[in-house]
Formats: structure tokens, C-alpha cells, sequence
């Protein structure tokens, strides 16, 4: 299950409350954090970008299940652990779509995708979210 390792609570991270119900990774398996947006009621919602690349505003890591207007910490930049080796290897940038799901391909000609971050290790993600458009 991926978890926060490293974040500075001042310049890498914000805390908000959840729009809907959550079911914490660790039930569903799934395993990395998920690209989120805010919505116009100031709320996080799992994906939900209208275009890709925006507007993801940082990623979700979730230990348990939470409840609609929860709050939860977002991360912009910091450090995630526990990330799934089989998908996410050592080098490859990893960049979140619309839905919220994190992959490791880059943006197409012309298109436009959220950067995440770089996996520095098998497991450990340096987050630095940021909006791309490929060349």
C-alpha cells in the first residue's frame, strides 16, 4: 500500500474535504496513490479533470476508508513509498489521467498530460506535479 514518506506541510501538500466516500487502497488492492482535482464546492474528487493535465492538483494517498467531507492531505511535492514495483520501475516518469489513475506514459504529440513525478527507486516516487504537453 503507497504511502507518504516525505512532505513539508507548508509548500507540499494542502488538506481539504473529500466530496464523496473513499475506499482506502489498501481494500481495493490497487495500491498507488490517485490523481485528484478540487471541484466549485472546494471538495477533492478522484480524477474528474476536464482536460488531461489539468486540473489535476496533486495526488491521494489513502490508509483507510474515509467518508464524504473528511479531510485528507494532498500532496503537490514530496516523497511516496510502497509504490507497486510491477507497474512503476525504477526511471520512468509517471503521469496521472483524467480519471485519476497514475500510468508511466508520456503525452503524445501535441497532447497534454499531468506529470506527476519520477520513480527513483523500485517503490519510492518523487512527486513534483506539474501540467505537460507532449513533443
Amino acid at each position: 500500500m503507497a504511502r507518504y514518506d516525505k512532505v513539508d506541510p507548508i509548500s507540499g501538500s494542502f488538506r481539504a474535504p473529500l466530496n464523496a466516500d473513499l475506499t482506502a487502497t489498501e481494500d481495493t488492492g490497487t495500491g498507488p496513490p490517485v490523481g485528484v482535482t478540487i471541484n466549485v464546492s472546494g471538495r477533492v474528487v478522484v480524477g474528474s479533470a476536464v482536460e488531461p493535465g489539468d486540473p489535476i492538483v496533486g495526488v491521494l494517498c489513502t490508509t483507510r476508508n474515509m467518508k464524504a467531507g473528511d479531510i485528507v492531505d494532498v500532496m503537490t511535492a514530496g516523497e511516496i513509498v510502497e509504490m507497486p514495483a510491477a507497474t512503476f520501475v525504477a526511471g520512468v516518469s509517471v503521469w496521472c489521467l483524467t480519471t485519476g489513475v497514475l500510468d508511466a506514459t508520456a503525452p503524445g504529440v501535441g497532447a497534454n498530460k499531468c506529470y506527476v513525478g519520477t520513480m527513483v527507486e523500485a517503490g519510492r516516487l518523487v512527486v513534483r506535479l506539474g501540467s505537460v504537453q507532449g513533443v
